[in-house]
């Protein structure tokens, strides 16, 4: 029997912008929306200023150095209370890796990742077109139902 080589999860610093890049491209692919996520990419400063921020998180999931998964979200610091919500505003994985936990392993390093900084809560959005995605954060979350608006900016 064949084993298949492990896939790592990890978070990326400011020395990851190529690794960053890469995922940029699967996100583009798998949400087929390279005009987004490909072609207008931020300079290496702006990707470098970001990684090195305490308010974004990049986790990168590879096989053989090649992502494979990834995640992108944000730390939303509270008024009310001392305290945070992390938000994942991005989470894929490419088709042929899907059903091995590989999204399961990048929510489970961003919750000990909110462990750390005093998180309380971590929320993700998901369309209604998007079964498979809905099925995940069911397992490993209480459902709300919102509406969501997008208010331009002009």
């Amino acid at each position: 029997m064949v084993r298949a080589t492990p896939v790592h999860v990890r978070q990326l610093g400011a020395n990851d912008i190529a690794l960053f890049r890469a995922m940029l491209v699967m996100f583009g692919e798998v949400f087929e929306d390279a005009a987004t996520y490909v072609h207008a990419q931020p300079s290496d400063a702006y990707l470098k200023g970001l990684l090195a921020g305490d308010t974004f998180f990049a986790l990168a999931a590879a096989r053989d150095g090649v992502v494979i998964g990834g995640l992108a979200a944000y730390e939303l610091k509270k008024f009310e209370q001392e305290r945070s919500e992390i938000y994942i505003y991005d989470l894929a994985v490419v088709e042929d890796y899907r059903r091995q936990g590989i999204a399961t392993a990048l929510i489970s390093a961003l919750k000990a990742i909110a462990a750390t900084r005093g998180a309380y809560v971590i929320f993700v959005q998901a369309d209604y077109v998007d079964p498979p995605a809905i099925a995940l954060y069911s397992k490993l979350g209480s459902r709300e139902d919102v509406l969501h608006f997008d208010i331009a900016v002009p």
